[in-house]
């Protein structure tokens, strides 16, 4: 189980970063960049709900470098979105069944991924759970380049 969620999310940045056409011309192919844009951030002691537009904040991942590139242009200080603007080294973990995603050396949460969304919960880390942590949703947006 755990190296199928951990298969999974890095089939989502690693093999989906270039679109390979089965065509036989010589036309240049697109490359297709994968951009995760957080959509909601839900939990904490307050009980927050918050919901974000597309390209409010935007994660990049580049699996090359070990690097996330955070695009955070939120201006309401009330809302709950994670990191600041910036690039930043993360890595995974495995734990039992569960995928763990470290970024800047610091465990953020349990990771849930599939095609579309994934899903950080920080409720649920490699040493436990807690109750006041947030649970941020990520959308999945494509721009050929």
């Amino acid at each position: 189980m755990k190296r199928n969620i951990f298969t999974v999310f890095s089939f989502l940045f690693i093999l989906t970063n270039c679109s390979i056409s089965n065509d036989n011309n010589n036309d240049t192919q697109p490359i297709v960049l994968n951009f995760w844009h957080l959509i909601n951030t839900s939990g904490g002691l307050a009980g927050v709900d918050d919901s974000f537009a597309l390209d409010t904040v935007v994660w990049s991942f580049s699996e090359t470098n070990g690097t996330i590139t955070v695009e955070n242009n939120n201006t309401e200080e009330t809302k709950q979105d994670g990191l600041d603007s910036g690039t930043y080294p993360f890595s995974f973990i495995t734990e039992g069944d569960y995928e763990f995603i470290i970024i800047d050396g610091n465990e953020l949460g349990k990771i849930t991924a599939n095609q579309a969304n994934f899903v950080i919960n920080e409720n649920i880390t490699s040493e436990g759970e807690v109750a006041d942590g947030f649970v941020y949703t990520f959308q999945r947006v494509t721009q050929a380049q």
